[in-house]
Parts: structure tokens; C-alpha cells; sequence
């Protein structure tokens, strides 16, 4: 299970510039947290949220990985506000304010204000010793491998399409030469992640809360998903208020502690599917495990010697496939997009959110994910609903 979630669950942590020792021990402490809250009856295991890593990154270089901590213990009380909502009203308030009209396109946000990274990290712009042809040879390949393995992978080899694209990039960097150990024979064997202590300030906290919202609205689909792989429904017992708790009890603890805000994993809700290992006692051996490999600091050390460009090349396809969840999103839910009402809401909150549009400045900022998915919300509440066309 761990193995399943370890290539995102170090990804997050890379690309944001966080400690991936961290963000293991964080994975750890979070879905052991996340089990005592709901009594050990999911079958989950919670690591970095995708979600995050824009605005993590915008984030630390405008107020700095402090705030930004400060930042992501908001995100996980917006959650834990939401579970006491839904445990008192339920659900139909939050799907009112949340329709896939309003998420559908910020998840968009979520991947596409990315795609400029992406593409910078797969052609070598941010990498200083390797040039724009070992760079591209470096990302394509890799993306090769993970495509291959994600589309005609069989078994486990189809749940670490991740893993499998970062080892083949970077045994083909070793080859190439352009992998720089320096941080390896510096690193201890055995060390204490080096812990982050969040502060707390408003810009970061308004810039980070309405991200919550996106893995939120998300968390209920991971709920039915995994609910109809083992056949019970967990909305019911025990409650997606209580499920909700514990993702956001596990977002604070990693926000306290300096690792990325954790969200149940997909990737294992498919490894459980296929191996039938329906007993959350399982993902608790793996968080005590994922703690455990936290203080080998040569791991951590080790993950950071991976060159750019390999990661570049995955992030390609990663971040085009959370744009992909949002779409789906639109979807499934059948509604006309071409309605006015709805074209507006989903072409503002798209062109506000990848086109860095920026309202307010200085402390009170509203930007990127933050700034669509405001905009998204209050379109929605203000504009007269769509009239239904009549079907010819």
C-alpha cells in the first residue's frame, strides 16, 4: 500500500520545495489520526495532496514556508467547519454551493495554472547544468514510461505508473551522468525530519482556505469510490462528517508540523480493489512503516538528487489529468454549458484562474485557485438558475 502511494506522496513534497521525510512522517501521523477519528473503518491511507502544490508554491515565495504552514492549518479547519456542517445539515447545502458547475473548472485551475511549470521542468529552464536536448530526452522519456505503464500496465504495475516513470528517468540520468550526489554523502543515515512550525498570517490563510474546497468536494466522491469497491457506505457508518474530520485533523497535523495537507489516496482505493485487502489495520501497519522510513535521512536525500526534467516530464501528465478530473466533473453532471449562466461561471472562474488575474494587492490578495473559486462561488449564488432547454 505504502509503495503504491510513495511516488505522489514524495512528488508534493519535491516539487513544492517541502522535506519528503517530512511529508512521509506527516503521511503517517496524518492517516493514523484520520483512523482514530473514524474508528478504524476505511479502509484509506492519506498522504500530499495534488491540489495544493500551485498554490504551496505561490505561496511560499510570497510569504515564505512559515505562512505557508500557517496557511495549510486554515485549510484543514475549513475542512473540519464543513464535517460539523454536514454533520448538523447533511450534504445538500454543500452541493447548493458547490455544484460541478463551480468545481468542475477550479480542479481545471488546479491542474492547468500549472502546465507553464510543467513544461519550464521538462525542457530544462530550471535546471542550470543540463541544456534543452538532455533535458527533453530526460522528461519524455520518462513520460513514455509512465504512459505505457498507466495505459497497458497489468496488476500492480498499473497502480505506480508514477514510480515506474521516475526510476526509468532516473536510471537514465545516472547514464547520462547529469545526477548530482553532493546531498547524498552529506545526509546522515539516521536523522529527525527537519520539522517546519507554521506562523500565521492573513494573506497566506485567505490564500490558502478557498483551495480546501476542491479536495473537499473531492473527498466525498474518494468516500463513494472506495464505499463501492468494499461494498458498505461509509457516508452512513461512520458518517462523511466523520471522515471529513479526520482529513482535516490530518491536514492540520502536517500544517503543524511542516509537511503538505494530506487527502486520501486514489491510487490506493485501486490498490485495494486489487488485492481485495479490505481491513484498515492494513493501512495502519503502513503509516507506522511510512513513519519509520521518515528517519532514514539518506531516502529523503536520495529523492532530491532526482533531476528536474524527469519530473517535469511526469508533472506533464499529472497536471493534465487533475485538469481531467474537473472536466469529468462537468461532465457527468449533464447540464449545458452552453446555458448563459453556466458558460459564464465556467469561463470566468477558467480564465481568472489560469490567466493570473490578481483582485486587491499586498496583504489581501486574491489570486490563482483562491480568486476562481471565489469567483466561481458567488457567480453561482447570484445568477438566476439555467432554464432547462426543451430536448428536440
Amino acid at each position: 500500500m505504502l509503495f503504491v502511494a510513495f511516488g505522489s506522496l514524495v512528488l508534493v513534497p519535491l516539487l513544492t520545495g517541502l522535506d519528503p521525510n517530512v511529508a512521509l512522517f506527516t503521511a503517517g501521523v496524518g492517516t493514523l489520526v484520520f483512523h482514530f477519528t473514524t474508528g478504524l473503518s476505511v479502509p484509506v491511507f492519506l498522504a500530499s495532496s495534488f491540489a495544493f502544490i500551485a498554490p504551496i508554491n505561490s505561496s511560499i515565495a510570497n510569504f515564505g514556508l512559515s505562512a505557508t504552514m500557517g496557511g495549510m492549518i486554515a485549510a484543514g479547519l475549513v475542512y473540519v467547519a464543513i464535517s460539523q456542517a454536514v454533520r448538523l445539515k447533511g450534504t445538500a447545502w454543500l452541493h447548493h454551493l458547490l455544484p460541478p458547475v463551480v468545481v468542475g473548472p477550479v480542479i481545471m485551475v488546479i491542474g492547468l495554472a500549472l502546465a507553464p511549470v510543467a513544461v519550464q521542468m521538462a525542457t530544462g529552464a530550471t535546471s542550470e547544468d543540463i541544456g534543452y536536448g538532455r533535458a527533453m530526452v530526460l522528461s519524455m522519456s520518462s513520460l513514455l514510461v509512465t504512459l505505457v505503464l498507466a495505459v497497458f500496465g497489468r496488476g500492480l504495475l498499473r497502480l505506480v505508473p508514477i514510480m515506474g516513470g521516475i526510476v526509468f528517468g532516473y536510471l537514465l540520468a545516472l547514464v547520462m551522468g547529469v545526477v548530482d550526489f553532493t546531498p547524498v554523502q552529506e545526509a546522515a543515515w539516521l536523522a529527525l525530519p527537519s520539522f517546519t512550525a507554521p506562523s500565521f498570517h492573513w494573506a497566506a490563510i485567505l490564500f490558502m482556505i478557498p483551495v480546501a474546497i476542491a479536495p473537499a468536494v473531492e473527498h466525498i466522491g474518494d468516500m463513494v469510490a472506495i464505499g463501492s469497491v468494499t461494498g458498505r457506505n461509509y457516508l452512513d457508518k461512520p458518517g462523511l462528517h466523520r471522515t471529513l474530520l479526520g482529513d482535516g485533523l490530518a491536514t492540520i497535523t502536517a500544517g503543524i508540523l511542516g509537511g503538505p495537507p494530506n487527502t486520501t489516496y486514489s491510487e490506493v482505493t485501486g490498490a485495494v480493489t486489487l488485492t481485495r485487502a479490505f481491513d484498515p489495520r492494513i493501512m495502519v501497519v503502513a503509516s507506522f512503516t511510512a513513519i519509520l522510513l521518515a528517519f532514514f535521512a539518506r531516502i529523503g536525500a536520495v529523492l532530491q538528487t532526482i533531476p528536474a526534467p524527469v519530473m517535469g516530464g511526469i508533472m506533464t501528465l499529472l497536471f493534465g489529468s487533475i485538469a481531467v478530473v474537473g472536466m469529468n466533473t462537468l461532465v457527468r453532471s449533464g447540464k449545458p454549458l452552453t446555458a448563459p449562466r453556466n458558460l459564464v461561471v465556467v469561463s470566468l472562474v477558467l480564465v481568472f484562474g489560469i490567466g493570473g488575474m490578481q483582485i486587491g494587492g499586498g496583504q489581501f490578495a486574491l489570486q490563482g485557485v483562491s480568486l476562481a473559486a471565489f469567483v466561481g462561488i458567488v457567480l453561482n449564488l447570484i445568477l438566476p438558475p439555467a432554464k432547462e432547454e426543451p430536448h428536440h
